[in-house]
């Protein structure tokens, strides 16, 4: 008789994850994305375009810092939050708007700069900025965060 074996649950969950890591690491490596951002911040492709990248660098700075923040609430708080319920938690409530717009503004940003000011172009741009991101996301998303029991709500 062969068992049927099932595959971990994080097994399964890294999987979905590296369909993010790998074709947005390939896409931002093949494109120079990281070599052209960082021409643009040490100051080579003019003033104006170095604090766009700063700015850009922050936006995203502010992004993973609050993704993380986020994965490990669970630990701080010693419960598991109702993230489908996020606009009555006191603490995601002001948290996931905070993110949401520094996802926005760090992805318009970083486009912007690197399809003005950089040998990328605008089309080249989008797409090395949605890879970058989306090599993030797949990162931060391997992240193991220990599952809390979830509180039980009385009605």
């Amino acid at each position: 008789m062969s068992q049927q074996r099932t595959p971990e649950p994080w097994v399964g969950h890294a999987l979905r994850q590296l369909k993010l890591v790998v074709p947005g690491g390939l896409a931002t490596y093949y494109l120079g994305v990281w070599p052209e951002f960082w021409r643009t911040v040490m100051g080579l492709n003019g003033s104006l375009a170095r604090t766009g990248a700063l700015a850009a660098g922050g936006l995203g700075l502010t992004t993973v810092v609050l993704f993380i923040y986020i994965l490990v609430l669970p630990l701080t708080a010693g419960e598991e939050p109702d993230y489908r319920s996020w606009r009555k938690s006191p603490v995601l409530s002001s948290v996931i708007p905070v993110l949401t717009a520094s996802i926005v503004l760090g992805w318009l940003t970083a486009v912007s700069v690197l399809g003005q000011w950089s040998s990328l172009g605008y089309l080249r741009g989008v797409i090395g900025v949605s890879s970058t991101y989306a090599l993030t996301f797949g990162l931060l998303g391997l992240i193991p965060v220990p599952k809390t029991k979830h509180k039980t709500r009385s009605a």
